[in-house]
């Protein structure tokens, strides 16, 4: 095992940054990946970089991307390099990607492409969908235009060092809606007298369940789940008029994620005003299905055989969202699972630690989807 990506992996571990805040993480990278002579370093906003190896020859470009931010979970874990920052830590094994990708940078040092270019891409904000956005509408990126993206993220509740694909939709899209009633207050001896948005939320909240139970609008798995729900204030005199719903939509393919916000959206609006409140929604936290692309699909399955690596194929794509979605929907990728062990705490679960052993799973893959470009 490749000891100088382990330390550094457990140093990324140690000091934890949440989204947008990556800077100390990204100046570690830079740092680290100087010393492997990249053609350029390639600065996306405060905390995003990017790393080109530039062949001699003119080709394709590919792309290889992780992620540089951590979640604000306190670590329960008893290593020895257990997050120093305090309710932050890596419980999403973020750390483990930046390894992997930084190991590819050591050995794309020593095998240089032919033609085309390399790009490894370290990317801020996953966790709350705004990184892969805000990279895509980055000018200095939207010069590279990758003809190939690929990123893999660790996957507990599966045999160590195997390799998860899908073609098509892969993870979920998802959103967060936020509803906002305004009626008005009144008396709680005289409720009358004002507009309370309390029968609003009874009915919609039917009438969302039933959407969700009705499985032959959609063409395949969607699903909502009611967050929150804050209506008045805690005043036992005061008949409230004003309320806040948040609800998570989600979906396995993006035209059932669309269905299913539009729906949701007539049956909020005919109800509000038919209750004479007026009515505001948006969103937050917006990841499109991540749709893997068929011949990137192949080009994954096959280098992973090539190397001896197992690989499954989903029947059904995972429940949770990615904002490599955001690429998915532009360019040709593909997103893959690497099997972290059967008995890996779950993701985000405050006793995860990313499996230092399966780094140079990771490493040997991406360099072999790499070499593949070469031919």
């Amino acid at each position: 095992m490749n000891q100088k990506i382990i330390k550094l992996r457990r140093e990324l571990h140690k000091y934890p940054e949440l989204s947008n805040d990556e800077h100390h993480t990204s100046e570690q990278i830079i740092n680290f990946i100087k010393e492997y002579n990249a053609d350029e370093i390639i600065r996306l906003g405060d905390t995003g970089v990017l790393f080109v190896f530039n062949g001699k020859e003119t080709g394709k470009t590919i792309l290889f991307r992780s992620e540089l931010d951590a979640l604000p979970i306190k670590e329960m874990t008893r290593v020895e390099y257990k997050s120093v920052n305090n309710n932050i830590s890596h419980a999403c094994g973020h750390d483990g990607h930046m390894a992997i990708l930084t190991g590819l940078a050591q050995k794309i040092s020593n095998d240089r492409p032919t033609k085309g270019k390399v790009i490894l891409l370290f990317q801020p904000a996953e966790e709350v969908e705004q990184g892969a956005r805000d990279v895509m509408e980055n000018p200095k990126f939207k010069t590279i235009n990758p003809d190939y993206m690929f990123a893999l993220h660790n996957v507990p509740g599966f045999k160590k060092h195997g390799i998860i694909l899908k073609k098509g939709s892969f993870a979920s899209g998802s959103k967060g809606m936020t509803v906002k009633l305004t009626g008005k207050t009144a008396h709680a001896a005289e409720p009358q007298n004002g507009i309370s948005p309390a029968d609003a939320i009874s009915r919609v909240i039917s009438k969302l369940h039933s959407l969700r139970e009705d499985k032959t609008l959609f063409s395949d798995f969607i699903l909502l789940t009611i967050i929150h729900i804050q209506l008045g204030e805690i005043s036992f005199g005061t008949s409230p008029g004003y309320a806040e719903m948040r609800i998570t939509l989600r979906a396995f393919e993006n035209e059932d994620l669309d269905l299913l916000t539009n729906q949701c959206e007539k049956i909020i609006q005919e109800i509000s005003s038919s209750e004479s409140l007026s009515c505001e929604i948006s969103y937050n936290e917006v990841f499109p299905a991540t749709v893997n692309n068929d011949q990137c699909v192949d080009v994954v399955e096959q280098s992973a055989k090539q190397i001896g690596l197992e690989v499954e194929h989903l029947k059904t794509p995972f429940k949770w969202s990615e904002d490599f979605g955001y690429y998915t929907e532009i360019h040709k990728a593909c997103y893959f699972g690497l099997g972290s062990g059967n008995n890996q705490p779950q993701l985000h679960n405050p006793d995860f630690d990313f499996p230092d052993d399966i780094i140079e799973t990771g490493v040997k893959l991406f360099y072999q989807i790499y070499k593949s470009s070469q031919r």
